[in-house]
């Protein structure tokens, strides 16, 4: 079972999140714990303060770290090797979050994610309690509610038993690099729209190299960077890892 804490300034965001769809029957089933922490718990002050101007000046509150590095140890003990969890925080500046991340992270036993909030948190916050930053994508968003979403749904899909069919995790896009190629059910037919013979078939081979072709041609239109990684990776003499 996997177990994810989130701290953040707005917990009720995530009640509604944690009892619907694959991630509700997931909780359910008691494949996966998810509970989010109220930030302003771990505040001293009467008026629940959790940010503050930024030493130098500039535009916005920064979030102080009293209150964030209280949470995070309460929750997942002192940073160092004896920690049994993984602290994440959710920033523009972090590493790329990918399909092949969220695989590994649900592995783990224990993932902590801190959403930051106005134009972000003190540095010593990062120094003294947090594993890693992560970015979800190159664009800027209020907190870091939405990406911890987004980084929970595609963790809990590579925990075991989540999905129906464990193959869906195996065939999504971005598992091999390549976006998911095109999807049909019933009708054949809808207005003029004609489903692929081919995939009418029967012939499980035909369709797969069909599938294959697909997810090849799809990626190289909208995402060729990926396919271009690849083959870069590929060519990398040994040692160079």
């Amino acid at each position: 079972m996997l177990r994810i804490d989130v701290i953040t300034i707005f917990p009720e965001l995530f009640e509604p999140f944690r009892k619907l769809g694959v991630l509700g029957g997931a909780v359910e089933k008691g494949l996966l714990e998810l509970e989010a922490h109220d930030l302003r718990r771990f505040t001293q002050d009467k008026h629940r303060t959790v940010d503050d101007i930024p030493y130098g000046g500039g535009p916005g509150m920064v979030m102080k770290p009293e209150p964030l590095v209280e949470a995070i140890e309460a929750i997942a003990g002192r940073k160092g090797p004896e920690r049994n969890a993984r602290v994440v925080l959710l920033s523009p500046q972090g590493t790329p979050f990918s399909q092949e991340v969220a695989e590994n992270w649900a592995r783990d036993e224990h993932l902590v994610l801190v959403c930051g909030r106005y134009e972000g948190i003190d540095q010593r916050v990062i120094e003294l309690a947090v594993d890693q930053e992560t970015s979800i994508g190159d664009y800027v968003v209020s907190g870091g509610e939405v990406p911890a979403m987004a980084v929970i749904e595609a963790v809990s899909r590579f925990v075991p038993g989540v999905l129906g069919n464990p193959e869906s995790a195996r065939t999504e896009s971005f598992q091999e690099r390549m976006l998911e190629g095109p999807q049909y059910t019933r009708p054949v037919d809808y207005r003029g729209q004609i489903v692929p013979p081919v995939l009418r078939s029967g012939d499980h081979g035909r369709i797969a190299d069909w599938r294959k072709k697909q997810a090849r041609n799809r990626t190289q239109e909208r995402r060729p960077d990926l396919i271009n990684r690849d083959e870069a990776q590929q060519r990398k003499p040994r040692g160079e890892d």
